[in-house]
C-alpha cells in the first residue's frame, strides 16, 4: 500500500462513517461466502451471536458506501484473515483503500 499522510479526522471518518458498513460486509461474507455459522463468525470476531444476526439483517452498521474493486478486494482478505486466523493487512490498509475515494 501507497504510505498515506493520516489525520485525526481521516480515522475519526473511517471509524464513524465506514468501518461500520465494511464489517458488517465483511460478517456478511464471512456467513455467505466462506460458510461460517453466525456463531462460529461471532467467536471468531469476540462479538455475540445477536451482534452478528444485527450485521446480517443490517441493523448494525448498515450504511451505503460504494466498494471500489480494490475495497471489495480488501473486505475479501479480511474476510479470510478471520476465517484462518492469518492476516497481511491492518486497519491502516484498509482505511487507506476506502478514504481513496474520498
Amino acid at each position: 500500500m501507497t504510505k498515506h499522510t493520516c489525520t485525526l479526522m481521516h480515522c475519526d471518518n473511517m471509524v464513524r462513517n465506514l468501518l461500520p458498513p465494511m464489517r458488517a460486509e465483511m460478517v456478511f461474507r464471512l456467513v455467505n461466502k466462506e460458510g461460517l455459522s453466525q456463531s462460529d463468525a461471532a467467536k471468531k470476531l469476540g462479538v455475540t451471536r445477536a451482534a452478528v444476526s444485527q450485521y446480517m439483517s443490517k441493523k448494525r452498521g448498515y450504511g451505503a458506501i460504494e466498494l471500489s474493486s480494490e475495497l471489495d478486494a480488501m473486505i475479501d482478505r479480511w474476510a479470510i484473515a478471520v476465517v484462518t486466523g492469518e492476516s497481511d493487512i491492518n486497519l491502516c490498509d484498509v482505511c487507506q483503500c476506502a478514504l481513496k475515494k474520498f
